[in-house]
């Protein structure tokens, strides 16, 4: 499904979706809302999206082409798709049109679905297992679905890179399975697959001047209307999130006679249902 050069030689093309997350280390919630609260907290590269763009770089090296990195969000994201032409990318689409806001995991599927049929064709898309604001695993393999191309989840290692299909393992239901995918296709990586290479003080220096293309509804009209995509497309609505307080750790001590001791310690397991009585 790739492109061919002048000389008639194909071009591959490998497309990774990335996405600017909060440090969640420091964001705080929104209790009233039921939201995460963004502007509370400094922003970075989802970490999975990382190995993606990892594998993404390391076929390039193998085979050749381009890496096309495609990110939703606020014009402030068009750091972190800096960050990926720093790594290796080669171009940057940045997705930021009020009409996408709110969107659930359908919609931002949808959008992004739409943006990677624009810049077909493509031979691979390379996705983080999830978000790590989100944490749903639902994006990548709705991508795949919406493209109608096949896809495999999960996956911690690739085997082979070859000019028609990867060979990877994929850890599902604790259980390791060794899988071929054909071109074009589309894997979720997990933090396991590799070790993202940090970009050169050069690279980063060059990313700072790119250029980074801004799409918006317009451009993708042809393919959604407004009533598709972001808050309005969306299927699923949250009403309300919820912290659990954090548990600090607690003790009780026995003293005094050992036999004793031993006594009430049991009887307290007994209570709080850790020991039971199979008499």
């Amino acid at each position: 499904m790739s492109g061919e050069t002048d000389s008639g030689k194909q071009e591959r093309h490998f497309v990774v979706p990335i996405k600017q997350v909060p440090d969640m280390d420091e964001v705080k919630f929104d209790r009233e809302e039921g939201r995460i609260d963004r502007s509370s907290a400094g922003t970075e590269p989802n970490p999975f999206d990382l190995n993606a763009l990892e594998e993404a770089v390391r076929l390039k090296e193998e085979l050749g082409g381009s890496i096309t990195v495609i990110s939703m969000g606020p014009p402030q994201a068009e750091s972190t798709l800096k960050d990926a032409l720093a790594r290796g990318a080669d171009r940057a689409i940045l997705l930021t049109d009020k009409a996408f806001a709110g969107a659930d995991t359908w919609a931002t599927s949808l959008t992004l679905a739409a943006v990677v049929e624009k810049i077909s064709p493509f031979d691979m898309i390379f996705c983080g297992e999830k978000t790590i604001d989100g944490d749903t695993g639902q994006v990548g393999p709705e991508i795949a679905e919406l493209l109608n191309i096949p896809h495999i989840a999960y996956v911690s290692e690739v085997l082979e890179r070859n000019d028609s299909n990867l060979v990877v393992e994929t850890d599902v239901w604790n259980r390791t399975y060794t899988k071929r995918l054909n071109f074009p296709g589309l894997i979720t990586v997990t933090k396991d697959v590799n070790e993202p290479r940090l970009p050169s003080f050069k690279d980063k220096m060059e990313a700072k001047k790119a250029t980074i293309e801004e799409w918006g509804m317009e451009e993708i009209s042809d393919i959604y209307t407004e009533e598709e995509v972001g808050l309005n497309g969306s299927k699923t609505m949250v009403n309300q999130i919820e912290v659990a307080p954090e548990v600090e750790r607690e003790g009780e001590l026995f003293r005094g006679d050992i036999d004793e001791a031993i006594i009430k310690l049991v009887d307290r397991l007994e209570e709080e249902g850790i020991l039971r009585d199979t008499a």
